[in-house]
């Protein structure tokens, strides 16, 4: 397997403002310094970083497989924009380059970070707080699929793709993440979406969420969407660790406050060891893991902190890309 310092291209390196590679020298600098470095090198790479024309979606209404005729714009509805002066339930999943909340229609393209807008206890009857799918949202979308697309050969969608579970229109995208699910209340239009999404070969990443309290809750709500289905231990020989880097341990990537301030990496008492486990359907195939007490998408989008400490945002981009590219290839 190539190791991660050979593949990471200077742009990238550029746009993080943080050296991936073990060997370069680390960043000197207060962390404005670093950010007006960072700036200088994203103009010199000659990085696009104006919002996408808005296009018809790629149609799939019968599976995950993408034909060759897009879907007539007029045919989809607007997405409604996420406010943070109303209380929060999913339908507020929305594109945030959109500056009339109304998304942009996505470009035809080979792969879509998908983020799942699902009903939750955070946000909800509350005012100017977040729902709990919209954690880290956009940024940690954006970051890692400018990673992704530099160190694979996938045709990425720039921005964010956030999605209702009920909306039939999930099924076009073959990748699916969600987070902070200790707090997850899914309505059973949302668990059958989530179910006929998964049973039609749709694989979910789960990530950010800690302790027994949000594992039990988790646990509920999945065993709503896959009645019957055992969540097992994915062991380090698991192709999932080796199909792009080798991953050789699991390791706990903390949230920015714990990882900057050198603070302890767990959330609480109960949440101290990090484990990936995943759910097979009935042919073996894998199509949910579950990243537990550990928080990738905080490392994705903090990756260009000078102050988070590189080990962890490291980790957290090879596992990612690990996903992205077996939940592509099975």
């Amino acid at each position: 397997m190539r190791p991660f310092s050979t593949v990471l291209t200077a742009a990238a390196v550029a746009v993080f403002g943080v050296i991936l590679a073990s060997s370069s020298p680390e960043i000197s600098g207060d962390g404005e310094r670093a950010r007006e470095e960072s700036e200088a090198a994203i103009s010199a790479a000659g990085v696009d970083r104006s919002p996408p024309p808005r296009y018809s979606f790629f149609a799939s209404p019968a599976g995950l497989r993408l034909p060759s005729a897009p879907l007539p714009t007029e045919a989809l509805g607007p997405v409604r924009a996420w406010n943070p002066q109303e209380p929060q339930e999913p339908g507020g999943a929305r594109n945030s380059q959109d500056p009339d909340g109304v998304s942009p229609l996505p470009e035809v393209r080979e792969f879509f970070f998908t983020r799942a807008a699902y009903t939750g206890y955070r946000g909800r009857g509350g005012w100017g707080r977040r729902p709990s799918w919209a954690i880290d949202y956009p940024e940690a979308d954006h970051h890692f699929m400018t990673v992704l697309k530099r160190l694979t050969n996938l045709d990425g969608y720039d921005w964010d793709n956030a999605i209702r579970l009920e909306d039939p229109e999930l099924r076009r995208f073959p990748f699916l993440y969600a987070l902070e699910v200790g707090y997850m209340d899914l309505t059973e239009p949302e668990v059958r979406g989530l179910r006929d999404y998964l049973d039609a070969g749709g694989f979910l990443v789960i990530d950010d969420f800690w302790g027994m309290r949000e594992w039990d809750n988790f646990v509920y709500n999945m065993s709503r969407v896959l009645p019957g289905r055992e969540i097992e231990d994915l062991s380090l020989d698991h192709p999932l660790f080796n199909v792009f880097y080798d991953i050789t341990e699991v390791r706990q990537t903390p949230a920015i406050g714990r990882g900057v301030n050198g603070r302890p990496t767990w959330e609480s008492p109960d949440s101290k060891v990090p484990m990936v486990k995943g759910i097979h359907d009935d042919d073996g195939r894998l199509m949910v893991v579950i990243n537990w007490n550990t928080d990738l998408g905080d490392a994705w989008e903090h990756a260009e902190n000078p102050f988070y400490p590189l080990e962890y945002s490291t980790y957290a981009y090879q596992v990612g890309v690990n996903m992205v590219v077996y939940g592509m290839s099975h």
